[in-house]
């Protein structure tokens, strides 16, 4: 027959009467001892636990999606300085050598 939950003691708290008891290791504890998380009650060994079950798979996918962004803010920045750099070298010689601007000067 299982314990009765009213006759138990808190395992880290001797002197203090259980009112839960954590689905993951089977102790019972006092209301100091335990927490709520995801609408279970779990003590405090236990709960670091049931947070990195429930973050694996979204923190790896959370982590390939920025690093898929970084990769490719960096690829578009690349692109537009060597569409910058091609666009510049289209220019003619004689706009570097400010020939265009000096021949505007001098019709007037």
């Amino acid at each position: 027959m299982p314990p009765d939950l009213s006759n138990q003691r808190c395992f880290n708290h001797e002197s203090r009467e259980a009112v839960a008891k954590c689905p993951g290791c089977g102790r019972f504890f006092c209301r100091e001892c335990v927490t709520e998380h995801e609408s279970r009650v779990l003590c405090v060994h236990c709960l670091p636990g049931a947070q990195a079950q429930k973050r694996t798979p979204f923190f790896r996918v959370r982590t390939l999606i920025r690093m898929g962004g970084f990769l490719l803010s960096v690829l578009l920045i690349w692109f537009l300085v060597y569409a910058l750099g091609q666009g510049l070298l289209m220019l003619p010689a004689d706009f570097h050598e400010k020939v265009v601007w000096q021949s505007d000067t001098t019709d007037q």
